[in-house]
């Protein structure tokens, strides 16, 4: 997201049952690295980057950004959740001139397969719909990472469409916003 209007940022922190999503503090910084270096989290993302390289640019406070939320379990860092505005120059749109908000998150493997992602990513979908309402929801992903394709349907996602990008067979679904009729381009 790049717009605060009236949203306030952070917001105070989201509980659901077991995490707590919140801003990114200094004592994230290893758990982004080691999110970014693996090569397990890489496979469906383009791939892990270096280590070496992730030290030196990995700010002391990453990801300190409007929409961003650290996924906190009993009091470190498992993942990530993110809300951004997608590129319009990006294959995939609901709205003619684009720049949806899309739903992005990366959890560390041992946090894997417990269903931390759909409750952060419930959380934050719920935050989104309260702070931006009436705004869909946009999410993309391989159609190989069969995980994130059951995470978008349970989520609420519906597909729009597929496309070839990056080398890959991607998924482009939205989540509509309340009140909004189902097919927005219309």
């Amino acid at each position: 997201m790049t717009e605060h209007g009236t949203v306030v940022w952070p917001p105070a922190p989201l509980k659901t049952e077991r995490l707590v999503l919140r801003a990114s503090e200094a004592r994230d910084r290893a758990a982004f690295i080691e999110l970014f270096a693996s090569p397990e989290v890489g496979a469906h993302t383009g791939g892990a980057r270096p280590r070496d390289e992730l030290e030196r640019a990995v700010p002391e406070v990453p990801g300190r950004r409007l929409g961003l939320f650290v996924a906190e379990l009993d009091g470190a860092m498992a993942g990530m959740v993110s809300l951004d505005r997608r590129d319009p120059a990006r294959p995939g749109r609901v709205r003619p001139e684009g720049g949806e908000a899309e739903l992005g998150y990366l959890f560390l493997p041992q946090a894997w397969g417990r269903g931390y992602a759909a409750e952060a990513c419930g959380a934050a979908l719920d935050w989104f719909a309260g702070a931006f309402p009436g705004e869909p929801v946009v999410l993309t992903t391989q159609t190989a990472n069969d995980r994130a394709m059951r995470l978008a349907s349970r989520l609420g996602f519906t597909e729009v469409e597929r496309f070839e990008e990056y080398g890959a067979e991607h998924w482009f679904g939205v989540r509509e916003a309340a009140g909004t009729p189902s097919d927005p381009r219309a």
